[in-house]
């Protein structure tokens, strides 16, 4: 048995098609999903998604939002995503140091509001850069 797999976007589909195994990054952290999971309805954090149509894993980086498992069905409707292979990894990696450089002098800084800013840049950028393909220091 197989899972059916789309990726929606507000204004695309990213992702429609069979898949064995997805990987999600849900708010409480990494689900696996296997044909024959238990309906559930979940969180998505930023990050990314991994799904693998057949021998290969194909990377999503997902912008949040949620997921709807239910029949062998995976739903996942976030506010923006990109195929991993899409990207620019030397951009991506340029995007990242810059997102990593702002997050540490918003935290210098002790502004609340730019210190949540540059949070959620640099997470949208460790996702696109990871999706790519590149490594990141946790």
């Amino acid at each position: 048995m197989t899972l059916t797999v789309r990726v929606i976007t507000p204004d695309k589909t990213v992702w429609d098609a069979e898949a064995q195994e997805a990987i999600l990054p849900s708010t409480t952290g990494q689900l696996g999903i296997l044909s024959g999971h238990a309906p559930l309805l979940t969180a998505l954090d930023i990050g990314v998604m991994r799904v693998r149509p057949g021998k290969d894993w194909q990377a999503i980086a997902l912008m949040g939002g949620f997921a709807e498992i239910e029949n062998n069905e995976v739903k996942v409707l976030v506010n923006g995503a990109e195929l991993g292979d899409k990207i620019d990894k030397e951009a991506a990696r340029t995007e990242y140091s810059q997102a990593q450089s702002r997050l540490d002098e918003a935290t210098k800084s002790g502004d609340r509001q730019k210190q949540i800013q540059a949070d959620r840049a640099f997470r949208r950028a460790r996702a696109r850069f990871q999706a790519a393909g590149g490594m990141v220091q946790v």
